[in-house]
């Protein structure tokens, strides 16, 4: 296969500035061919399917584009019990999920005491992978989940722009989310950072940066996605982002970073599902499934979205024969 000379660049030496060349490329199909061939090499067939059990909705932040964020006062919050998530997990593992992906705002009910006993029940009652997602912790912190056995730890960064992020998070700060990241790799967890593609200001360069943060950062899982805006939110009036866009950047993280997972995210999905199988030919090798209980998915809304939960082991398997007429390997 011949290597298109920008990539060849790239390989050779990964900077912001090769990885800026090539999103600025007018035709991309030379770099989503190699992407899929590196994805093959590394990953084969097979998507992995992941299932995100969203249990809880309250959150200390004040991030200006996420629908949890405090200053909401027209959201419905809402708390599962540590039985309802156990439960739910289970349920996720007898239906077929290896891993389970325990999401929610910043919610400082949920201890790492309270997490650990979770985390804990799981793991004694099934074998399965246990990913957190639960915002900004301390080494301490980190250190206790990790030896209640949480294997994974998901923490995108949304964006290396500093000014930027400054501008959409009054509640923290890129330095103190880089270090959690860093801690995790520390720790032995398999670390997941992200970023979202559209934000307000945002530049090529700026993607490029984020980029190669994921490489600098040596992520294990990188979620990438487009913004979508949630009406409750401060960015209510911005454009949603490109999902050819976020394709290419998928693309390159994947040339960049080979055996890492990269999820085709549900934001995606929400604006165009096509668009979310054919990143399956442009690196991609995850895909994550709500199995959230029904009367509380609704109500986690980072951003507005119409997805439902009935039945866990139905969708499971609806999602499995999607992949299999993609020609890929669902497991």
């Amino acid at each position: 296969m011949n290597i298109h000379p920008k990539i060849q660049k790239l390989l050779d030496d990964i900077s912001v500035k090769n990885i800026l060349s090539l999103l600025e490329l007018d035709d991309f199909s030379s770099v989503f061919e190699y992407a899929d061939k590196i994805n093959y090499l590394n990953h084969g067939k097979y998507i992995d399917i992941r299932a995100i059990v969203e249990f809880s909705n309250y959150c200390k932040r004040k991030c200006k584009y996420c629908g949890l964020n405090s200053t909401n006062s027209s959201a419905k919050r809402y708390r599962m019990t540590e039985k309802e998530i156990i439960h739910t997990a289970i349920e996720a593992r007898k239906a077929g999920y290896l891993t389970a992906v325990l999401q929610s705002g910043e919610d400082s009910y949920f201890t790492v005491e309270k997490l650990g006993f979770i985390i804990k029940e799981i793991k004694k009652q099934v074998d399965m992978f246990i990913t957190l997602s639960c915002g900004e912790k301390t080494f301490e912190e980190l250190t206790y989940l990790k030896e209640c056995r949480a294997d994974r730890y998901l923490l995108k960064h949304e964006t290396a722009d500093d000014l930027l992020y400054d501008r959409l998070h009054p509640c923290g700060t890129l330095v103190n989310r880089t270090e959690c990241l860093r801690n995790l790799k520390k720790l032995g967890y398999e670390s997941g950072g992200g970023f979202m593609i559209g934000l307000p200001t945002q530049s090529l360069e700026t993607i490029a940066k984020d980029i190669f943060l994921l490489y600098d950062l040596q992520c294990d899982m990188a979620g990438i996605g487009p913004f979508i805006p949630h009406p409750e939110t401060e960015l209510n009036n911005y454009s949603a982002g490109s999902t050819e866009l976020t394709k290419k950047a998928v693309a390159i993280t994947r040339i960049i970073l080979p055996k890492a997972n990269l999820p085709a995210t549900t934001s995606l999905g929400v604006l165009d599902s096509k668009e979310n199988n054919n990143l399956f030919s442009c690196g991609a090798n995850v895909i994550m499934r709500k199995v959230t209980p029904p009367e509380y998915v609704k109500l986690y809304e980072i951003y507005p979205t119409d997805i439902n939960v009935k039945n866990i082991e139905e969708e499971r398997k609806e999602l499995e024969l999607a992949i299999r007429t993609l020609e890929k390997i669902p497991r």
